[in-house]
C-alpha cells in the first residue's frame, strides 16, 4: 500500500517524539544533550543533520551547538528555510508534576519547553521526514536550523547561523514558535510579523550629601523614580497591524550610603518597539522624559552590552499578505487543518525578529496552541502539533511539487 503524510505525521508519532525531547532537560547555554538527541534522529530518518559550533567570546564566552541541514530537488524552485529553537527557559516553582517527564492528560502534553517550542520542533522534524520519504523529485531547496540559545539574552543560536551564511538566498522563512498559545488565538493562527524590542540602562548622577542636610545634594534615586513615571507617559507610536509597543522598568539599583544622598542610580528598561521606533526614537523619548521630570541629577543612556551590531537590538517587522509566499502558506494550512486562518502578530521579541529584518525575506510564525509558557504547568494541546506538522507538510508539497 502506498504511504502518505499520515504515515508519518499522526498522534503517536507526534507524543512519541515530543517525550522524547520534553524528557531531556535544555535550558539555555545547556543544550547539548538535546542537540545529540535530536541529530542522531534526523540522521536516521536519512534528513542529512549537521552540527554547527559558534563561540561567543565578548560577553557569555558560550561555545554553542546548532543542528543544521540542506535538503535539495533536482530542479531549480523557491528555497524554504525553517527555524525552531529547543533550549527551554530556567524551571520555575510551582509545577504540578515533573517539568522533565512528559504527562499527558486530556489531549494536553505537559512539560517545560512543551509549547515554547519544542512541539514546534517536532512539526518540523516529522514534516521533513514526510515530504523527503514521500517526494523524490521536487523543485527548491529546504533548509533547516534547530538552535540554541533563543530564551537567553541574545539569540546567539539564530545569530551565528546568519551571520555564517547558512541562510544566505532564502526566498521565505517559517518559524514554528507557538502562534496560536502565545497570541490566545484559536488554531490555527498565522503571524505575519513581531514587534521589536530594546534593552537599555539609564544612569543617573546627582550629587552627595549627609542625609541630616539632603538639601545640599542632588538624590540620584528620587531623581531616578521622577524619571521613570514621566518615561511611562510617553507617547507611544501606534502601528496599523504591530499595535503599539510597550515600556517596562526591569529593575533599578543606587549607590547606598549609611548616611548620605545617593549621587549614583540606575534603572534598566526593555523598551518593546514597533515600525517607526528605532535605537534613535527609543534614546530621544527617554530625553524628552527628562525634559519634562524637572530633575537636577546628570542622565546617561546605553544600550545593554551585547555580542555584536546585529544583536543591540530586536527589530520589529511585517509582511504582506498578499505576498505569494504568504498566500499560498496561508491555503495550505486551511487546506490541511480544514479550518480557517486567524491573522495576528506576534506581540513579543524572538529568533523570528532576526530572519525578518536581516534576511529581509516573508518570515511567517506559525505553530501549535496551548498554554503557561514561561511559567509552571506549560503544555502544548497534542492535536494542533500534529496539525502543525500536516500544514507544513502541505505547504512543502504545494510549493515545491506544483
Amino acid at each position: 500500500m502506498k504511504r502518505t503524510a499520515i504515515d508519518y505525521i499522526n498522534k503517536e508519532s507526534v507524543t512519541c517524539l515530543l517525550k522524547t525531547l520534553v524528557n531531556i532537560p535544555s535550558p539555555y547555554f545547556h543544550e547539548k544533550e538535546i542537540m545529540d538527541t535530536v541529530y542522531a534522529w534526523l540522521e536516521e530518518h536519512n534528513l542529512s543533520p549537521q552540527f554547527h559550533h559558534y563561540n561567543e567570546k565578548k560577553i557569555t564566552q558560550f561555545q554553542g551547538l546548532n543542528v543544521i541541514g540542506t535538503i535539495k530537488g533536482k530542479k531549480h524552485g523557491p528555497k524554504v528555510y525553517f527555524n525552531g529553537h529547543i533550549d527551554t527557559v530556567n524551571q520555575c516553582n510551582g509545577w504540578d508534576t515533573d517539568p522533565f517527564k512528559a504527562v499527558i492528560k486530556e489531549g494536553k502534553l505537559y512539560g517545560l519547553g512543551a509549547l515554547d517550542m519544542k512541539s514546534g520542533v517536532v512539526a518540523i522534524m516529522l514534516a521533513l521526514e514526510a515530504f523527503k520519504s514521500l517526494h523524490n523529485d521536487f523543485s527548491g531547496e529546504i533548509v533547516y536550523s534547530i538552535v540554541s540559545d533563543e530564551e537567553g539574552p541574545y539569540g546567539l543560536g539564530t545569530d551565528a547561523v546568519i551571520r555564517d551564511g547558512i541562510t544566505d538566498n532564502v526566498d521565505v522563512a517559517i518559524v514554528t514558535e507557538p502562534s496560536s498559545g502565545f497570541c490566545k488565538k484559536p488554531f490555527p493562527c498565522v503571524c505575519l510579523g513581531a514587534r521589536g524590542g530594546f534593552n537599555y540602562i539609564v544612569t543617573l548622577k546627582g550629587k552627595s550629601s549627609h542625609a541630616a542636610n539632603p538639601e545640599r545634594g542632588i538624590n540620584a534615586l528620587v531623581d531616578s523614580a521622577k524619571l521613570m513615571i514621566e518615561l511611562e507617559k510617553s507617547s507611544l507610536i501606534e502601528d496599523e497591524k504591530l499595535g503599539k509597543g510597550s515600556i517596562c522598568i526591569l529593575g533599578c539599583n543606587s549607590k547606598n550610603e549609611a548616611c548620605s544622598v545617593p549621587d549614583e542610580a540606575s534603572f534598566t528598561v526593555f523598551r518593546h518597539v514597533v515600525n517607526g521606533e528605532d535605537e534613535d526614537y527609543v534614546k530621544k523619548e527617554l530625553f524628552n522624559a527628562v525634559g519634562r521630570a524637572g530633575i537636577s541629577s546628570k542622565v546617561e543612556y546605553s544600550l545593554r552590552e551585547h555580542p555584536n551590531e546585529e544583536t543591540k537590538g530586536f527589530l520589529p517587522y511585517t509582511i504582506d499578505e498578499n505576498n505569494s509566499y504568504v498566500e499560498k502558506f496561508i491555503e495550505s494550512v486551511e487546506e490541511a487543518s480544514k479550518k480557517k486562518c486567524t491573522i495576528d502578530y506576534f506581540k513579543s521579541i524572538g529568533d523570528f525578529n532576526y530572519v525578518g529584518s536581516r534576511l529581509k525575506v516573508p518570515t511567517i510564525i506559525f505553530g501549535p496552541d496551548g498554554g503557561n509558557y514561561h511559567t509552571s504547568n506549560e503544555y502544548v494541546i497534542i492535536d494542533t502539533v500534529t496539525e502543525t506538522a500536516l500544514s507544513i507538510y502541505n505547504y512543502l508539497c504545494n510549493l515545491l511539487c506544483n
